[in-house]
């Protein structure tokens, strides 16, 4: 099913806004988004692996052809380095250790130098926006004192570390371990790490503390550079189950009905609320349960599963049984959104992405189940005539389409699908670590002389 759905959404992107960066599905016309500046075909490059791993071999042919010819970084725009990196120099990387053409290494290695500018600042903590012709960069006018953002420049750690090794040109991973060094000096506010970083002063901004969004990914890039470093980066590791075991201390709740959940932290004071990107967690704690600290596997286990559980309610208690952007606990609900600007969805992809860690680590046939739950909502209330869309008010009875088909629908959410419907041996674990945007990159190994190690 995730294969047709796939067609769906690429041959209507390509019918109705090919080369431009994502679909407006409803309008039947393509959608920009400022995130990638004047760069453009963010749903080619970041559908390219889904592609290959769906063996849908025309549409790859064709998409490879359009990065050959027509994607070009030579643009006089303002770039997100993060959004750029996760899905331009991501989809890049994957595309060449899975077919190994060699136009998708030189693209990605030709990127990563155009990002490099980023980290002009005083202590090499990088801007969050970049014009890539000048070089000049800048941070978001609305972050906390001028400061950067955890999730942004944590969240590049494995694709630099790649660009490395495919370079041949140390740069690119001095670049990311330098940002682990800046951390590692300063003090964290009962071993938690805010939100906000100052570049300049190399100080935090406000002590707001999230597991979804502002901070998400860089929790989850330090347990994967372990794990991509094949066990060797203990750095990584310490610094990932140090941050977990903070956070278990003064973030993870339990409601009055019974349900897990991960509250924000505002400066020490807890604020009762999830977002749909911090569901992204269940799968997270699952996949470090294997190398957690004496006998602590089986309670990093449990922890994801009990995620797990909470976000499968959010989605069951709308009534399009798709999850909204927020969720809270507090003033009676649980696990419901209060707000109207939370009650969207945006084919997001955290709760399958974590549905298929849940399943490939314990196979309990309900993650299975409730994946196909999600199939269903999203074919009901999302499928329309141009392909996917988002909706505004998961709670409503009728759909309110916010007309855009993102880029990582189809590089997250349908290969999240797929991957939870397949064999194990579909992109192992031990073989490959998927970056935030569920680009696939191979494990590192110790003894791998060789570049490519190309096992499906």
């Amino acid at each position: 099913v995730s294969l047709q759905m796939m067609k769906h959404a690429w041959d209507n992107y390509k019918r109705y806004a090919w080369g431009l960066n994502e679909l407006k599905p409803i309008s039947k016309q393509g959608h920009s988004s400022n995130l990638f500046g004047n760069i453009q075909g963010a749903t080619i490059v970041d559908a390219l692996d889904t592609l290959y791993i769906m063996e849908m071999k025309e549409e790859f042919k064709e998409a490879k052809e359009w990065v050959e010819k027509n994607l070009d970084f030579n643009v006089n725009a303002e770039i997100s380095v993060f959004e750029v990196n996760i899905r331009f120099v991501g989809g890049l990387l994957s595309a060449y250790y899975l077919s190994g053409e060699e136009v998708f290494r030189k693209k990605a290695v030709e990127l990563g130098e155009k990002l490099l500018p980023a980290f002009n600042t005083p202590t090499g903590i990088p801007w969050a926006l970049l014009n890539i012709k000048s070089g000049i960069g800048r941070n978001w006018p609305w972050a906390s004192g001028g400061s950067s953002i955890l999730a942004e420049f944590g969240t590049l750690h494995l694709e630099f570390v790649h660009l490395s090794h495919l370079s041949g040109n140390p740069v690119f991973a001095e670049k990311v371990m330098n940002i682990r060094k800046v951390l590692n000096r300063l003090d964290k506010p009962e071993g938690l790490y805010p939100n906000y970083l100052n570049p300049s002063s190399g100080q935090w901004g406000q002590h707001h503390v999230s597991i979804g969004g502002l901070g998400d990914s860089f929790y989850e890039y330090l347990l994967k550079a372990w794990l991509m470093s094949d066990k060797t980066d203990e750095d990584g590791k310490k610094m990932y189950y140090d941050a977990v075991q903070a956070i278990e201390t003064h973030l993870i709740r339990k409601s009055s009905g019974g349900l897990t959940y991960i509250a924000e932290w505002k400066g020490g004071l807890l604020e009762h609320k999830m977002g749909h990107l911090t569901c992204f967690a269940g799968g997270m704690f699952a996949l470090g349960a294997d190398g957690a600290p004496s006998d602590k596997t089986g309670h990093h286990i449990e922890l994801g599963a009990e995620i797990t559980r909470t976000c499968h309610e959010s989605y069951d208690r709308t009534r399009m049984k798709l999850g909204p952007e927020a969720f809270r606990f507090d003033g009676g609900v649980e696990a419901i959104a209060t707000r109207q600007n939370e009650k969207y969805y945006i084919l997001r992809p955290e709760v399958i992405e974590t549905y298929m860690y849940m399943w490939r680590l314990t196979h309990d046939p309900k993650y299975r189940e409730w994946g196909w739950e999600a199939v269903e909502a999203l074919e009901k209330h999302c499928r329309v005539d141009g392909g996917y869309s988002g909706l505004r008010d998961v709670y409503n009875n009728h759909e309110s389409h916010d007309d855009v088909q993102q880029s990582f629908f189809l590089s997250e959410t349908l290969k999240y699908l797929y991957l939870l419907f397949s064999e194990d041996d579909l992109l192992p674990f031990e073989h490959w670590v998927f970056n935030t945007e569920a680009h696939p990159l191979p494990v590192l190994h110790r003894d791998d002389g060789n570049k490519e190690e190309n096992q499906k």
